[in-house]
């Protein structure tokens, strides 16, 4: 029989099976990796000259100024001022009326949005100024007027006025400020100062005002319209807050672990209501004896006529009130709730923002709308500005620095509050705040 012997094919030749080959015939294991533990990852004792860097100590530092460099926020500032200012006084500024509810709600409402940034835009100088009626303001936001300043701490006005005449941005003196229209325009007489105006009963004396605050180099009249009557300032109830603060068991106790603010207070020139007579009594009890339930628009007409310089109405806080307030001459509005202290639960200025800006372009005016009440950052300035706020003016956050440390602390609100607005326009992609728009900013539900 003939055999024929075919090549065979490596790709279809069957492998051998090898189930029976011993163990020690089966191919040797791949050797372990011989590659080197890097020199940086090996285990050694650390020398001291490797420590030495990183045991940096710094001395404790107890200072005004360091305690206020440590602060980065407008928040911690009123942590310091807590701790360093009586209950009543610091309760009278951090407070609001009722349940507090409008205050809540206004500082919830700078939360409940979503900056939208641009991109690949250059923002390696970024130009916080801006204009408002009519002079330059260095950064987009004002001293609002604040009541009893002095009683928070006793620079009050002047460390106010001081601080802005710095910054370059106006400060506004109140009708109830605790340092006179003279006294702020000379311990400030380079900086833009505005007067904010209480229209009395008596018109005489309201008169009186003006011409001081005029003849003092005031350029801005602030007429507030909010304050038919009082408020219920619970807090302010329950601390007996008085003008001057009464010398009672619980006011001495509560000072014994604030001597420096007790100090102050008491080497220093008293307290009273500079641009009116003397005055002692509950706050309550001045505010219903000196504002004007009957005040109409007529009685803005007036005020129109008699003051000459820019005319400012603060407290709108419907659409309708705005439009109105122009027609009858003013050349700004400042929606405001009077920070949540007159009535709760009362519109929030920021969400009736776009709505006025809306309004008064429609009507062609060119009338500034000012906001306050809930800002606490400069991001939240940053968010007005794009919804349509010509200028944002700040009350608790300044009197927050103005507590935890005097004139310097006012100085550091306006540091933080300044960095906050120059980094929240480079991320947004924004170098000016011209080109600030409601397209950055969404109103989360809305």
């Amino acid at each position: 029989m003939t055999h024929t012997i075919q090549p065979s094919n490596p790709e279809t030749t069957p492998a051998p099976d090898t189930t029976d080959v011993p163990a020690a015939a089966a191919p040797a294991a791949a050797p372990a990796s011989s590659a080197v533990v890097p020199a940086a990852l090996k285990r050694r004792i650390p020398k001291y000259s490797d420590l030495a860097p990183l045991m940096q100590f710094k001395k404790p530092e107890f200072s005004k100024e360091a305690r206020l460099k440590r602060a980065s926020t407008v928040w911690e500032l009123r942590d310091i001022a807590k701790r360093r200012t009586p209950q009543a006084p610091f309760d009278y500024t951090d407070g609001a009326a009722e349940g507090e509810i409008t205050l809540r709600r206004a500082r919830q409402a700078f939360l409940d949005i979503e900056f939208r940034p641009g991109i690949l835009r250059n923002v390696s100088s970024i130009d916080l100024s801006t204009e408002i009626l009519g002079k330059p303001s260095r950064l987009p936001v004002g001293i609002a007027p604040t009541g009893f300043t002095r009683m928070m701490q006793s620079e009050g006005e002047y460390a106010g006025s001081q601080a802005a005449e710095a910054a370059g941005i106006p400060y506004t003196l109140s009708t109830m400020g605790t340092a006179s229209i003279e006294d702020v325009a000379a311990a400030a007489p380079n900086g833009r100062n505005w007067f904010q105006l209480y229209l009395w009963t008596d018109r005489d004396r309201s008169l009186e005002l003006i011409e001081r605050a005029a003849k003092a180099g005031n350029d801005t009249l602030m007429v507030t319209v909010d304050t038919a009557v009082a408020g219920a300032r619970l807090r302010d109830v329950r601390n007996g807050m008085t003008i001057p603060p009464a010398l009672t068991l619980k006011t001495v106790l509560d000072a014994s672990y604030r001597p420096a603010w007790w100090f102050n207070f008491l080497t220093h020139e008293p307290l009273t209501f500079a641009s009116l007579s003397r005055y002692t009594g509950t706050v309550a009890d001045l505010i219903n004896s000196m504002f004007d339930p009957t005040l109409t628009f007529e009685d803005l007409d007036w005020l129109r006529e008699t003051w000459k310089g820019k005319l400012v109405v603060k407290g709108i806080q419907t659409v309708e009130d705005a439009r109105r307030v122009v027609d009858h001459g003013a050349d700004g509005v400042v929606l405001s709730n009077h920070g949540g202290r007159q009535l709760d639960r009362a519109p929030i200025p920021f969400h009736l923002l776009p709505e006025v800006r809306q309004a008064f372009e429609a009507d062609n005016t060119d009338a500034a709308i000012m906001l306050d009440t809930g800002i606490m950052s400069g991001a939240d300035m940053i968010a007005a500005l794009a919804l349509g706020a010509d200028f944002t003016l700040i009350g608790r956050a300044y009197l927050y620095g103005l507590m935890a440390g005097g004139r310097a602390g006012v100085d550091r609100t306006l540091q933080i509050l300044e960095k906050d607005m120059a980094r929240t326009m480079a991320l947004l992609g924004v170098s000016k705040v011209s080109e600030l728009t409601p397209d950055h900013v969404r109103l989360l539900g809305k």
